[in-house]
């Protein structure tokens, strides 16, 4: 499982860094103002929101990105939002994130689930749960 726990080397190069964290049907969040507009939207629309905390120079993230897009393509009735630890620092720690990546669901504004790493089959696991709870409450 690969985890990020420290900040990048000054050497590290970050061009086109937010590109490589969002894309296809995922939001890169940039203000604390923006999610809680997401979290209210997806709320109205009755959409589980799925927020991708994550860093530009982590590596686990780097390699986790373009799977979340493609799940992002697979599930569009789920919200999938991405949150650059760094430029939300207050509100990431707010979260308790302490490790990157950490993927947070969230229901009607509240928090039902966590996954703190880069573990594709188990994000798959959460995200096709969530998929089948919603299918039996709405067929």
């Amino acid at each position: 499982m690969g985890h990020c726990f420290s900040s990048p080397r000054a050497d590290e190069d970050e061009t086109n860094s937010h590109a490589q964290l969002a894309g296809g049907n995922v939001t890169l969040i940039t203000t604390k103002n923006a999610w809680d507009q997401k979290l209210a939207e997806a709320k109205t629309q009755g959409k589980i929101v799925i927020g991708n905390f994550s860093a530009t120079w982590c590596g686990p993230c780097k390699s986790m990105a373009p799977y979340y897009i493609e799940l992002s393509e697979k599930y569009p009735s789920l919200m999938f939002l991405t949150v650059d630890v760094d430029e939300l620092t207050d509100f990431s720690t707010q979260l308790d994130v302490k490790a990157t990546p950490t993927f947070f669901f969230f229901k009607d504004g509240q928090q039902i689930d966590k996954l703190v790493g880069a573990n594709k089959p188990e994000l798959q696991k959460k995200i096709t749960a969530i998929v089948d709870s919603q299918a039996t409450i709405n067929p």
